[in-house]
């Protein structure tokens, strides 16, 4: 029997940017590994993570970061999928957009139309799609090498409002929302990532979350 697949599309909190070394969390210590672990062998986790992804935002300092642009051909590379989670938005915090909360979530109101136009149209509503919110970044001890990309003062409140108008979108376009804002807490050596403690409870929570909301 082949294996239920779930897509995790996201940034380098998917990735697995270590703040403190900033190389790359070891594959069973990322939320998508530990993810995997629980789920067992009759489900296939798909990491799809990128370092700068934006929702839809194109940087030309930064290359081919664009979600928006990348997602339907993803979703066409690992199709069937049973379930896709989206976890972005923290990039679009950066200075340089200048987005407040509102035009961030009507960036992710445009990608979740699009994927949820997909999903109708080519894969008969068949695919489950949960949307994250990030997590309040912008919390550092002392000097952060992330600073110079987030202003940490405004970044905070940004993300402080974001997830109740990430709620409001995904209620729209029929997709389930989690809120990690009070349970996952990014390094205070960075103020943006999370280190290896955090990101295995982010696993564990997607993963309760996900039975919760009868998805498994």
């Amino acid at each position: 029997m082949d294996r239920r697949r779930i897509v995790c599309f996201g940034d380098s909190l998917t990735w697995g940017y270590h703040p403190v070394t900033g190389l790359r969390i070891p594959e069973e210590e990322r939320w998508t590994g530990t993810l995997q672990r629980l789920l067992g062998s009759e489900y296939q986790v798909i990491e799809e993570g990128q370092n700068s992804r934006t929702i839809a935002t194109d940087d030309p300092s930064e290359g081919e970061k664009n979600g928006r642009r990348h997602i339907i051909p993803c979703v066409e590379s690992h199709k069937p999928l049973d379930i896709l989670i989206i976890w972005l938005g923290t990039n679009d915090m950066k200075t340089r957009y200048g987005y407040a909360a509102d035009s961030i979530a009507g960036e992710m109101e445009q990608f979740l139309e699009k994927v949820q136009a997909y999903n109708h149209f080519h894969l008969n509503d068949g695919m489950k799609v949960v949307l994250i919110a990030p997590p309040l970044i912008g919390y550092a001890d002392g000097v952060s090498p992330m600073e110079e990309a987030f202003d940490f003062t405004r970044t905070r409140e940004i993300s402080a409002a974001l997830p109740e108008r990430y709620r409001q979108v995904a209620e729209t376009y029929g997709c389930r929302f989690l809120d990690v804002t009070g349970t996952i807490h990014v390094s205070r050596a960075d103020g943006v990532h999370l280190e290896p403690p955090e990101t295995q409870k982010m696993g564990e929570t997607v993963y309760r979350f996900l039975k919760e909301e009868g998805l498994l």
